[in-house]
């Protein structure tokens, strides 16, 4: 790049920085402008537009706010006040919408549940939120009575959308709630309250309930939306699960913030995408990887360019389809960012360049809170020099991201909000580490930054890797393998698979006698989500440990399921067959080849 296309991108960072920052001027951590304002501003300005397409209905913003009106009334008949909190478990459809909506709208706290759990950890889920009253989507009937043995029996469970046994008519009790917007109730409620819990699953135990605040919410949806230059005439298609704060949050409430529509789908199809991109002329959508690569990994489609769509926005598209998928589709611009859940970090790539999650040029990184630090990956803890302290990463180097904590609560810039438990937010806080009782939030994450300031995601740190959009705890899915009777002891891990992102799950055994990989697989199938069942099977007579007892997994990773290096028996969940079959050189290579939909 010459003088002059360095002065045009520095112009460029320049403007949509000051474009951001123009966009949430109006945000202030401790006023009383919450979600619920931004949401009442655009129904009092265009009650009649369209808000929500979804399956070839067309709510206006009107009904969006009368239904969710109607929720918080049926919440205030139930006793649910300020402060408390309702758990939400259903797919992507408009009623969890309302219902988040309705509950923000007197100061209630949703606790966004994870719609692929089952048994115990769906009932963590729903008993850490600490909520009495449980909204069901009728069609997760079953996953909920997978959870209610281990569930708290106070809790009171409402369905919608059909009838469910041992559940409350919540239909029923909408349709004789009134729908005016209720008065007074959020007096006193202010941005730094609680909006939702959204789960994240961390690197040891049970997914840990974060907090998120209106402030949060107002923030990253009016940056993000000025990032993309979202604005009333957009349309979002949103396929990612609105439990989560890519789809939830980022998609939907980005496009809310700007008076824009959102295309809501249950789950995401790359045979029916670009037919749906194209009869509800979608002008942006968001994307993780593995969708992306879906779409360039399937045949040709009639209208894969026939869309109106300018720009797409998200994290994980690799490098090596970014600019195949952009060409291929017609895509003018694409927007790839890095942000947790329960973070202080936030990154974003506004110019394009191709495998950058971000970038904070020199000249600014005193006003950003980020840095990159030198990490020990056997051990797992941050290198310390001679004084104790942090080492900051030389350009090209890899270490973990890492961001400043204020020591004021009311900074808001670097405010970390953690988790609802508090040992599990202080294991998240890597203290003194350049100078004594300085606080930083620690991401997990391995990042490399380059000369120009652009960063680049490089893999997680320990025992989560990253999988079909989901974050899975080795330690989680060990433990449900664990108590099966055949299986004694095991180690779970990520590999990777050529032509897939992330990495998938593989665990290594010491079986109780001969395995019984059949009875195995129904017991995983009952006890854990689709994401976080290990595609692969390795058995071994013993496991290796570390000189501190914790299982070594660094050689596995490296050796893979590639039965020649491996030297172990290995076994594939065969997407055709439903079962653990054995992998031989033949089986290794069409799965790396791509012959198998994974």
């Amino acid at each position: 790049m010459g003088i002059l296309g360095n002065v045009l991108r520095e112009a460029r960072y320049i403007r949509n920085t000051i474009r951001t920052l123009r966009s949430i001027k109006h945000v202030d951590m401790d006023g009383s402008y919450t979600a619920a304002d931004m949401f009442e501003h655009w129904v009092d300005r265009k009650p009649d537009s369209v808000a929500i397409r979804f399956e070839g209905r067309e709510i206006t913003w009107r009904e969006y706010e009368e239904t969710a009106n109607r929720y918080a009334h049926w919440a205030l008949s139930q006793g649910i006040e300020r402060g408390d909190t309702v758990a939400l478990l259903m797919d992507n459809r408009p009623e969890f919408l309302f219902a988040w909506l309705g509950m923000a709208k007197i100061g209630a706290v949703s606790a966004l549940i994870n719609s692929n759990l089952l048994g115990p950890q769906l009932a963590h889920c729903l008993n850490v939120a600490g909520s009495r009253h449980i909204i069901l989507g009728a069609e997760l009937a079953d996953n909920l009575d997978s959870a209610r043995e281990h569930m708290d029996p106070q809790q009171d469970i409402w369905a919608t959308g059909g009838k469910v046994d041992n559940a409350r008519d919540l239909d029923d009790a909408l349709a004789q709630a009134g729908s005016d917007r209720p008065q007074g109730r959020r007096e006193g409620l202010t941005a730094r309250d609680n909006l939702f819990y959204i789960y994240t699953s961390g690197t040891t135990g049970n997914p840990k309930a974060a907090n998120f605040s209106h402030f949060r919410y107002l923030m990253g949806t009016h940056a993000f939306g000025a990032a993309a230059r979202l604005g009333e005439q957009d349309r979002m298609y949103v396929v990612l699960p609105l439990y989560h704060s890519a789809g939830g949050v980022i998609a939907t409430g980005a496009t809310f913030a700007n008076g824009g529509s959102v295309v809501l789908r249950r789950k995401f199809s790359a045979t029916e995408f670009w037919d749906d991109c194209v009869e509800y002329d979608v002008t942006a959508f968001q994307y993780i990887g593995e969708l992306c690569r879906y779409l360039v990994n399937t045949p040709e489609h009639p209208k894969e360019t026939s869309h109106r769509i300018r720009i797409c926005m998200g994290n994980g598209l690799r490098p090596e389809i970014w600019e195949e998928f952009l060409n291929r589709f017609r895509i003018p611009a694409v927007i790839e960012f890095y942000a947790a859940t329960e973070g202080n970090i936030g990154l974003i790539n506004t110019d394009g360049k191709v495998g950058a999650v971000g970038r904070i040029p020199g000249y600014m990184d005193k006003v950003f809170n980020v840095k990159l630090i030198r990490f020990d990956i056997e051990r797992e803890e941050p290198i310390r020099d001679e004084q104790g302290f942090c080492i900051e990463c030389e350009p090209g180097e890899t270490g973990e991201a890492i961001g400043l904590i204020p020591d004021d609560p009311g900074e808001a810039r670097g405010r970390f909000e953690g988790y609802t438990n508090k040992e599990a937010t202080e294991r998240k806080i890597l203290q003194d580490a350049f100078t004594k009782g300085d606080r930083w939030f620690r991401s997990g994450d391995l990042m490399r930054r380059d000369a120009e300031g652009y960063f680049y995601f490089i893999d997680r740190i320990g025992d989560t890797f990253r999988w079909k959009g989901e974050n899975v705890s080795t330690n989680e899915v060990a433990e449900v393998l664990s108590v099966h009777d055949s299986v004694q002891e095991a180690n779970v891990y990520g590999v990777e698979i050529p032509g897939h992102d992330g990495r998938a799950g593989m665990a290594a055994i010491v079986p109780e006698g001969q395995p019984d990989l059949d009875s195995l697989r129904q017991h995983i199938e009952r006890n854990l989500p689709r994401y976080a069942q290990p595609l692969f099977v390795r058995i071994q007579s013993q496991i290796e440990v570390t000189g501190t007892f914790k299982h070594r997994k660094v050689d596995l990773v490296e050796q893979g399921f590639d039965p020649e290096v491996v030297g172990e028996p290995v076994y594939f969940l065969h997407p055709e067959e439903d079962c653990y079959v054995p992998v031989d050189k033949a089986l290794h290579r069409r799965i790396c080849d791509g012959e198998f939909r994974l």
